[in-house]
C-alpha cells in the first residue's frame, strides 16, 4: 500500500481536521473530473459513461495501491491519441483489453524496479510528446466546437485536418456560440482565486445558456450528450448516461468495431500488444511525472515502483467494469492538492462522488452540450501543450535536443502514437548511451598531475578510469590502456569512479589483461567496489595466480607494485 497501516497513523488520518480536508478535496476534484472524464471518453471514441467508470474504479484502486499519496487517476488527455485509433479498429472490447494488457506490463515494470529509469526520460522527449498530443486533441475538438457535420475522424492527422477544413461550410453557429461562451467562461474564471473550479462554472454557463436560448428561439438547437448517445439496459433504451453503477463484465464480451463481442484469442492479443506497450509506456511517464509534481506541491515523497504497480492494478481491474485505460492526471492532482488533500482518501472520495453523480444526476448530465465539452478539452489541450517550454527548447537547447523534440512532436502528430512512443524512448536510450560514452574514459596520470603519485617509479603506470563501463563506453574508456611503455612492469587502474561493468566491458578488460600478461605486466585494480570485484572473480577475469590483483587504496597499490617489482628483479638471472 502507499501508506503504512498503524493505529497511530489511522488515528491521524481519521482526525476530523484531516478527514474534513480530504473530504473537501475529494469532492472538489470530483467536480472537475466529472465532465473531464466524459469528455475524454468521447474523445477516445467511446460513450461518456465509460470515462466515468474509469474515474471511479481506477481512481479508487490506484489510490489504495499506488506509490503517491495524492495522485488522482482516471482517463487522461495524453491517452486520447493512442486510444482513438484502437476504438476505431477494435471497438470498446479491443480498447479495454489493451488497457488490461497495459496493466500487466505496468506491474512488470514496477516489479523490475524501472520506476527511476522512467523518471529520467529526457525533457525534450516528454515536451515533444505532450505538445504533439495537445495539437491532435485540439484539432479533434474542432468538429464539436464548430458543430461540423462529420461522421467521424478516423484517418491520419493530415487527412482529418483536411476533412475538418472541407466541412467548415456545415458549421452550426449555435454550437460555435455555446462553445465560445463556455471557453471564455473557463478562461476568465481561471484568473480568479475561487474555490469553485473553472470547469464547473464554464459548463454551468454553457449548459444554462443553451437551455435558455432553446426556450426563447425554437430553431436554436445544439448537440448534447443526450442527443448523441443512447444506451440499452435490459431491453430498455435511454438517452445520455445510464443511471446505474458500473457493473461487472468480461472485457472480451464487449463489442468490437462491428458491434459483435470482440472475443479473446492469441491473434487479438498479438495485434494489440504494440498498443498496450504504448499505453503502458505513456502511462508510466504520465503517472511518475504527476507524482514528481505532486511531491513538489505537497512536500510528499512517492515510491515510483509502487506507483507503477498501483497503476497496473487499476488498469487490470477497470476493464472488468467497462473502464478504459487510465493514468495519473496532473491537472486533477494539482486541484486535489490545492484543495487540501493529504492522503489517498481524497481520491476515494472523488471516485464515490462521481458514482453518486451517475446515480443521481444522469438525466441532468444528458443536457451537457458537446460544444461545451469540446471547449473544456481545448483548454486542457492548451494547458498541456507546454508552448513556452517547446519554444524555449527550440531556441536555446543543443542541436541533438532540438532534433529529439521535433522528432517526437512530428511523430506524435503525423503518425501513430505507438510509433511515436517507440521512437521517442529509443532516442532517449541512444542519447543516454551517447552521453555516458562521452563521460567514460581513461587517462594516464603523471607524477606532477596528482599529489598522491609524486615520486612514481618508471616501472609503474597509473590510469584513472572514469564512468560506467558498458557496451557503448567500454572500448573508448579502455583503449588507451594498451599504450604502455616497454619499461612498465605494473599497471594500476584507479577505478574508484567506475559504477558498473557489463559483459562487453568485462570481455574488453579481459583482452587487455591478456595482452599485458604477454608483455609481463602485472595489473592492480584500485578501489573497485566489492560488488564489481566479486563479479570479475566469478567470471574468471581475476582468477587466483594470475596477473591481476585488487587494492583498497592507491597507496596500498603502490606498495604492492613495489613488492611485485622487487620479486621480479630477484627472479632475474644475475
Amino acid at each position: 500500500m502507499s501508506f503504512t497501516f498503524s493505529v497511530a497513523r489511522l488515528r491521524q488520518e481519521l482526525a476530523w481536521p484531516v478527514l474534513r480536508a480530504n473530504l473537501f478535496a475529494g469532492i472538489t476534484v470530483g467536480i472537475v473530473a466529472l465532465p473531464l472524464s466524459m469528455a475524454l471518453a468521447i474523445a477516445s471514441g467511446v460513450a461518456p459513461q465509460h470515462g466515468l467508470y474509469t474515474a471511479i474504479i481506477a481512481g479508487i484502486v490506484t489510490a489504495l495501491f499506488g506509490g503517491s499519496r495524492v495522485n488522482i487517476s482516471g482517463p487522461t488527455a495524453a491517452f486520447v491519441v493512442i486510444l482513438l485509433p484502437i476504438t476505431h479498429l477494435y471497438g470498446l472490447g479491443g480498447l479495454v483489453i489493451s488497457g488490461l494488457m497495459a496493466g500487466v506490463i505496468l506491474i512488470a515494470m514496477g516489479a523490475a524496479k524501472l520506476g527511476r529509469f522512467i523518471e529520467v526520460v529526457p525533457y525534450p522527449v516528454t515536451v515533444g510528446f505532450t505538445s504533439g498530443i495537445a495539437v491532435v486533441i485540439a484539432t479533434f475538438q474542432l468538429k464539436d466546437f464548430f458543430g461540423l457535420e462529420i461522421a467521424s475522424l478516423e484517418g491520419h492527422y493530415l487527412e482529418n485536418l483536411l476533412e475538418i477544413v472541407q466541412a467548415l461550410p456545415t458549421l452550426h453557429f449555435s454550437d460555435l456560440f455555446i462553445g465560445a461562451v463556455t471557453l471564455a467562461s473557463l478562461l476568465l474564471w481561471a484568473r480568479r482565486k475561487s474555490a469553485l473550479p473553472p470547469q464547473l462554472i464554464g459548463l454551468i454557463v454553457g449548459t444554462g445558456l443553451a437551455w435558455l436560448l432553446s426556450l426563447i428561439f425554437a430553431d436554436f438547437q445544439v448537440v448534447t450528450i443526450g442527443s448523441r448517445f443512447q444506451y440499452t439496459v435490459d431491453g430498455v433504451t435511454g438517452s445520455g448516461i445510464p443511471p446505474f453503477a458500473p457493473a461487472f463484465v468480461w472485457p472480451w464480451e464487449l463489442p468490437d468495431a462491428s458491434g459483435q463481442p470482440v472475443g479473446l484469442s492469441f491473434g487479438l492479443l498479438n495485434t494489440l500488444l504494440g498498443s498496450a506497450l504504448a499505453i503502458a509506456m505513456l502511462g508510466a511517464l504520465e503517472s511518475l511525472l504527476c507524482a514528481v509534481v505532486a511531491d513538489g506541491m505537497a512536500g510528499t515523497r512517492h515510491d515510483p515502483n509502487r506507483e507503477l504497480i498501483g497503476q497496473g492494478i487499476g488498469n487490470i481491474i477497470a476493464p472488468f467494469f467497462g473502464g478504459v485505460p487510465a493514468t495519473a492526471a496532473i491537472a486533477r492532482t494539482a486541484t486535489n492538492i490545492r484543495a487540501g488533500a493529504t492522503s489517498p482518501l481524497s481520491s476515494v472520495v472523488h471516485g464515490l462522488f462521481i458514482l453518486a453523480a451517475i446515480l443521481l444526476l444522469a438525466k441532468l448530465l444528458a443536457y451537457l452540450p458537446m460544444a461545451a465539452l469540446a471547449a473544456l478539452l481545448l483548454q486542457v489541450a492548451w494547458n498541456m501543450s507546454e508552448a513556452k517550454h517547446f519554444i524555449r527548447v527550440v531556441r536555446v537547447a543543443p542541436g541533438d535536443d532540438k532534433a529529439i523534440l521535433l522528432t517526437c512532436f512530428s511523430m506524435t502528430v503525423l503518425f501513430d502514437m505507438t510509433v511515436a512512443v517507440a521512437v521517442g524512448i529509443s532516442l532517449a536510450a541512444l542519447l543516454f548511451i551517447r552521453r555516458s560514452i562521452e563521460q567514460a574514459g581513461s587517462t594516464r596520470l603523471q607524477p606532477h598531475e596528482h599529489q598522491r603519485v609524486e615520486g612514481l617509479p618508471d616501472y609503474v603506470a597509473i590510469y584513472d578510469v572514469n564512468g560506467p563501463l558498458f557496451f557503448g563506453a567500454a572500448h573508448k574508456a579502455l583503449k588507451s590502456l594498451g599504450d604502455v611503455g616497454k619499461d612498465t612492469k605494473v599497471v594500476i587502474l584507479d577505478m574508484s569512479d567506475v559504477t558498473m561493468l557489463d559483459m562487453t566491458a568485462i570481455i574488453t578488460l579481459e583482452e587487455l589483461i591478456k595482452i599485458m600478461a604477454r608483455k609481463g605486466i602485472h595489473v592492480i585494480m584500485n578501489e573497485l567496489s566489492h560488488r564489481l570485484v566479486t563479479k570479475l572473480q566469478r567470471v574468471g577475469v581475476a582468477a587466483p595466480g594470475g596477473n591481476v590483483e585488487f587494492s583498497s587504496s592507491l597507496e596500498q597499490g603502490l606498495v604492492r607494485a613495489s613488492e611485485l617489482h622487487a620479486r621480479l628483479r630477484a627472479a632475474m638471472p644475475v
